[in-house]
Parts: structure tokens; sequence; C-alpha cells
């Protein structure tokens, strides 16, 4: 079994005995003091030192030394050293002195030490701290006991494990900013005591859209009020996904969709069954949703309310998919050899390998046609040559 994700005593402990326990070696100050110490025929500006010694271009090195309140190069070099006898990659150290310039000056025994450190006790592995690190160098100006640990700790639990939260950390930056007691920690109680969300789908909300849980407070009450006023029931599998997709969409943008769907013959029951069965057509452009309807209701002759009831279609690649596969439905069917009784529709939603070995391969020799209708489309010309 794996460690909990906080081993809050031997954490504690080092930090109490003022973190003389580096992150994976402590060899770096004598290093860094000979370093320091040797002898030098001309002191370096801090721009040329970035230059020749973090691997920055002059642009690079001028705009971090100007950035930063570094001015001994002595220091940075302890920075340096340790970075790079802890496994951090040039392109990774040079990654991070970009987007934090006061990296350079940091206290390696008292601050950055004891950070990496806490990583190593909470399980993490070399890799994954120096690509977090690497990532998002500024979670290290964080307070390590009020603010990392318990974080790291609370979506860990939501993650529902080491690797998503590994992962996930890795890919949103601003994981680890959202702050608990005004952010986290109150939208989780609202959804879970105020809107009835069980655990299991608001940690399902938070693994896809982290942000989601980190939003301001007032404006995630904002987001549920106005799925109420659509009528979206809150134990609806699709009630978080409505909320995010709202979260995206401005009431003014929404009501220029909602005005397009009534004006091309969806009734306002129309609409809100396709938003309850399928809210993601809303992250739609109103140019795409147009083309896309016009395509159903004028080329393949489908009822608006049908599409309603369908509203999953409307998320479908009109150049990609719907247009190639028509066009291999109307070939087949003008040399009389369609014979299959299922609707468009239906078709439209089949895999690509699927479509393929049922409307394609079997007919390719006969009706070369087919073949050329589908070539350059994604995912298409292996499944060809497969078959």
């Amino acid at each position: 079994m794996r460690p909990s994700i906080i081993r809050r005593s031997g954490v504690l402990a080092s930090l109490r005995s003022g973190c003389h326990t580096f992150f994976f070696s402590s060899s770096i100050f004598p290093d860094a003091a000979a370093a320091a110490d040797g002898p030098s025929s001309k002191p370096l500006s801090m721009a040329e030192y970035l230059v020749r010694s973090w691997g920055l271009s002059a642009a690079e090195a001028s705009k971090v030394s100007k950035l930063s309140r570094g001015k001994s190069t002595q220091k940075a070099d302890v920075v340096l050293n340790f970075l790079r006898s802890e496994g951090f990659e040039d392109s990774y150290i040079k990654k991070i002195v970009i987007l934090l310039p006061d990296f350079i000056v940091y206290d390696v025994k008292n601050n950055l030490a004891p950070k990496l450190r806490s990583f190593v006790d909470m399980g993490f592995s070399k890799s994954d701290i120096i690509e977090i690190i690497a990532s998002n160098p500024s979670i290290l100006t964080l307070n390590l006991k009020r603010s990392i640990l318990p974080k790291l700790e609370i979506w860990e639990r939501l993650f529902g494990s080491r690797e998503l939260l590994v992962k996930i950390v890795k890919k949103n930056r601003w994981c680890l900013w959202y702050s608990l007691e005004k952010r986290i920690l109150p939208n989780l109680k609202f959804l879970r005591e105020e809107c009835g969300i069980s655990e299991d789908r608001v940690s399902q909300a938070a693994r896809l859209h982290p942000a989601f849980v980190g939003q301001k407070p007032e404006a995630l009450h904002a987001l549920v009020d106005r799925a109420d006023e659509l009528g979206m029931p809150r134990q609806s599998p699709m009630y978080l996904w409505t909320l995010y997709i709202l979260q995206t969409v401005s009431k003014e943008n929404f009501k220029a969709k909602r005005d397009l769907f009534m004006s091309l013959g969806w009734s306002q029951t129309d609409f809100s069954e396709a938003l309850r069965k399928s809210p993601s057509f809303l992250s739609l452009s109103v140019d795409e949703l147009r083309k896309k309807m016009h395509f159903y209701v004028e080329e393949v002759g489908c009822t608006p309310p049908r599409i309603a009831k369908n509203p999953s279609l409307l998320g479908f690649s009109l150049k990609k998919r719907m247009i190639p596969r028509f066009r291999v439905v109307e070939m087949l069917k003008s040399k009389r050899l369609w014979t299959v009784k299922c609707k468009f529709t239906t078709l439209v939603t089949f895999s690509d390998k699927k479509f393929v070995e049922k409307f394609v391969i079997p007919y390719k020799e006969e009706v070369p046609e087919v073949v050329k209708i589908l070539e350059g489309q994604e995912g298409i010309p292996l499944a060809l040559h497969s078959g």
C-alpha cells in the first residue's frame, strides 16, 4: 500500500530540526563554496553570468536580471549547483528561472531543500518532483505547512490516486494556488451539502476540471442558480457538466444560441430536453451550430425535434465526419447498393473503424469512389489499408 500523502510527523520534524537533511543529497554547499571562492579575473554582470552559467540567451538573461532581486552570482551558484546535483536538467533549470527570476537567489538550506524534501516524504518520485517544480516553480513561494501540504492532501483525495495527482498538477499549474479556506473547501461543502452532489461526482468534476472546484464561491452559486432556472435536475448525471459548460458560456452568448435554435424549429421544451441530455453543444459557436443544423435538416432530412432528442449529433465534425459519411451513403444509394435500414443519424455515431468495415471495404472494388471520399480523413487511411 502506498504511504499517506503527508507523513506530517516526519516532515514537521525535519522542519523543526533546521532541515539539515536536504532533497536527495547534501553535498551542494561545499562544492558551491569552492566555486564561489575560486579566482576570477573579471567580475561578471548578472546578465553575463546567467548566459554563461545558466544557459540563457542574452535577451532572456537581461530580462531575468532586471526582474530578479538577486545581485550575487555566488548565491546563484549555490542554487544552480543544488539543482544540478539533484537531477534537474539544464532545460528544466532554464525554464524555472525564466518563469521565476527570483529563483536564482533562493535560500537553499532553509527554503528550497526542505520544500523539495517534503515532496520526497510524501512519496513522490524524483522524476515527478522535478517535473512538477519545472512546470510550476512558483509553488515554491508558497508556505510549506500552511499551503502546499494541505492542498496536496485535498487534491489527492479528490483525484483518487497519486498517479492522477501528479499528472493533473503538472498540467494545471494553478491547482496549488487556489485558496483552501476561501475557495476549495467552501465549494466542496456547497456542492455536497446544499446541492446534494455525491463525493464520487464531485471528484469526477475535479479530475476533469480542477478550476471548477477552485473558482470563487459566489461564481459557483451563480452557476447553480442558472442551472436551476433552466430546470436541470441536480441529481442528473449531466448536472455538474452543465455547470461547467455554463461557466464557459456567458448569459448573452447562451441567449444567442437559444434564440438560434428557436428560429430553426426548436421549442422551449426541445431546448430544455437537449440541454438535459448533452449540454456540450452549448460550447460550440453560433456559426457552427447553424451550419450543423442546416446540414441535418436540409441535407439529411432530419426534423429539428429529432436533433433535440439526440443533441450529441451536434458534437461531430461537419468536415471530417458528417459530410464524408453522408457522401459515402449517397454514393452507394446511387449505385443501388444501399440495403441498410438504419438511419444516417445512427451511422454518424459509428467509430471510424466500424464505419469503414461496414460501408467502405465491402464496396471498395466495385465503387472505388467511396475510398476517395474518405481519403485524407483522420484515422481513415489506416482502417482502409487494414481492410
